[in-house]
């Protein structure tokens, strides 16, 4: 049960390790692109290539899902990124349980958005924790983690793809030690558990008012949905991707002999390859940006086109 490419990146690792898949459950297809046009998940893309049945209910609580799901008697049940709960009436069916693959360190980061959280808070590290499923949210025992560091650059999809695979590689390990009883459930230790609630939209506008540590974090964190953005003469700006300088004093410096002390937001640099943004305590490099109606560029083909002085997310 699964419905990304973190899902697809686990369920192939488990084609490929000669399990038998009996059938895959997936979101139902959504609209996307520019024309909206209904589009199925990784997932359920990936299973019909393998001639895998695929069943995509609106609801796991409505009893024709329970009846389904007993109807196809499975040993096990795995999900990755699914996207909805299993009441217990599923739970129950399997005869081994069900496993999950979550995207960190138990009992850290619980909910839907842990890796975007990880790189938001600054995290060095997390990981990818096999645990068992109970009626809780990322609640049940573990049988297995492996820890992935998390450099000062990853942007989020970066981050996915890496723990994709860990996760996959790390399931393959775990299911036979579990199913032969070598690997014992632990319990979580609840008393230290941290929450990933669901990303909203508002959370990728940036604040320039903030250290550029957090904006630089924001930017990574939030690459996938819904991305970082701020306004510049009126427009909407997009930035992809950041960079905290060696010498950020050298900008500021620089900035004051000529134009004074320069606030949040304020362009302090831009030539070359260098848009250099005034943050709380110091500054930012704008690596690649996206202007309105416009494709993505590197700071390189577009600094030329913004003058000094002028204050992203404000009036000049």
């Amino acid at each position: 049960m699964g419905t990304p490419d973190f899902s697809k990146t686990v369920l192939e690792s488990l084609i490929l390790s000669g399990f038998n898949i009996v059938a895959c459950f997936s979101q139902p297809d959504k609209p996307s692109g520019r024309h909206m046009l209904m589009t199925a998940s990784p997932v359920k893309t990936a299973a019909l290539s393998h001639n895998i049945p695929v069943y995509q209910p609106a609801s796991m609580r409505d009893p024709e899902s329970t009846t389904l799901i007993q109807s196809l008697s499975p040993d096990l049940i795995i999900t990755a990124a699914y996207g909805k709960i299993l009441p217990e009436s599923i739970l129950e069916i399997p005869g081994r349980g069900c496993l999950n693959v979550h995207a960190s360190l138990l009992p850290k980061y619980r909910g839907a958005a842990p890796i975007q959280w990880s790189i938001l808070n600054g995290e060095t590290e997390t990981g990818i924790t096999i645990m068992m499923m109970d009626k809780g949210m990322d609640t049940g025992d573990i049988l297995s983690q492996s820890i992935c560091k998390i450099s000062d650059s990853v942007t989020s999809s970066e981050l996915t793809g890496k723990l994709a695979i860990l996760g996959a590689e790390l399931l393959i390990e775990t299911i036979p030690g579990f199913l032969s009883g070598e690997i014992l459930p632990v319990s979580q230790i609840h008393s230290e558990a941290t929450y990933a609630p669901p990303i909203r939209k508002e959370q990728g506008l940036i604040n320039w008012n903030t250290p550029s540590q957090v904006i630089h974090n924001q930017i990574r964190g939030l690459s996938d949905w819904p991305g970082a953005s701020t306004s510049y003469r009126g427009s909407r700006l997009k930035v992809h991707c950041s960079a905290l300088p060696v010498d950020s004093s050298r900008y500021i410096e620089d900035y004051k002999q000529a134009h004074g002390e320069p606030k949040p937001g304020t362009i302090l640099c831009a030539k070359k390859d260098i848009i250099a943004v005034m943050c709380q305590d110091s500054c930012l490099l704008l690596t690649c940006i996206q202007p309105e109606s416009c494709r993505r560029l590197n700071a390189s083909e577009c600094a030329h086109n913004f003058n000094v002085s002028d204050v992203l997310g404000g009036e000049k």
